[in-house]
């Protein structure tokens, strides 16, 4: 595809739907190819995703028919050769890696081509929706590069050994009907869907406490990293705080007055 004259380097664009922050992958022109400027674009959306208190989920989509063919090489490659921070050093690192990282939870409406950096950016998510015509590689061993971003952690995490190798060391190509299956995905929907599938879910989440979204995460988080005992002891503090919230006290409300609770984040 010719080079948009427009926007060579790509950006990344976002949006507020009601309570949900869209953070969409917007270099069509070369399949959505990550440049230097994009990853640093990222790193802020991700940001504002933590620190806008109005904004209570995230969803990372892709503008054009693909999510991204994966990192410009020519580009980044230098800059990952120096151990350059390419998200920014004060960002929230949207593989949720190190760093800053996410309290809210991340949704991710995936499309067409998604390699590499697209894979490793939906399995750092907490709900992925995959369009049918998805089609998905971890193809960094073709380059003679290791997959840094999570994949090497989270495929075999949700997929087991076998399948996170055989992914991981050919690169080779798979379909949404396996990611689904590998548990990489969580629904496959018609392509053109994907999206609106994906706002309805963020909407559902958005519904409920926010700052007991943000806890159920934390404690999820805790058992992968720290293991069933830290994630047990954390649920008698967890939930005494949580029950001196106003939201706490407008849940019980909602209940008794039997109608939907008006949640407002404190």
């Amino acid at each position: 595809m010719a080079e948009d004259a427009s926007n060579p380097e790509g950006r990344i664009t976002s949006e507020r739907r009601g309570r949900t922050l869209l953070i969409g992958i917007d270099r069509p022109h070369k399949l959505n190819g990550f440049t230097p400027k994009m990853l640093g674009e990222l790193g802020q959306a991700y940001t504002t995703l933590e620190d806008d208190d109005e904004v209570w989920c995230g969803l990372l989509h892709a503008h054009g028919p693909h999510t991204t063919a994966g990192l410009d090489l020519p580009k980044v490659a230098p800059l990952m050769a120096e151990g350059v921070d390419l998200y920014g050093p004060d960002s929230v690192h949207p593989m949720d890696l190190h760093g800053r990282r996410r309290t809210k939870p991340m949704l991710a409406a995936v499309k067409g081509i998604t390699y590499t950096i697209g894979i490793e950016l939906m399995l750092a998510c907490d709900v992925v929706v995959a369009a049918d015509d998805c089609r998905f590689s971890q193809l960094e061993v073709k380059r003679n590069i290791m997959a840094a971003g999570g994949a090497t952690i989270r495929m075999v995490e949700r997929a087991g050994w076998g399948n996170a190798m055989h992914v991981l060391l050919t690169g080779c190509e798979f379909d949404a009907e396996t990611a689904l299956r590998y548990g990489f995905v969580q629904e496959v929907v018609p392509a053109g869907t994907e999206l609106d599938r994906a706002i309805e879910i963020a909407e559902e989440i958005c519904a409920q406490g926010p700052l007991a979204v943000r806890a159920t995460i934390e404690n999820a988080r805790t058992f992968v990293e720290q293991g069933f005992d830290a994630a047990v002891a954390a649920f008698g503090p967890t939930n005494r705080g949580l029950l001196k919230t106003e939201d706490a006290k407008e849940g019980v409300q909602s209940f008794v007055e039997k109608r939907p609770a008006r949640f407002t984040g404190r």
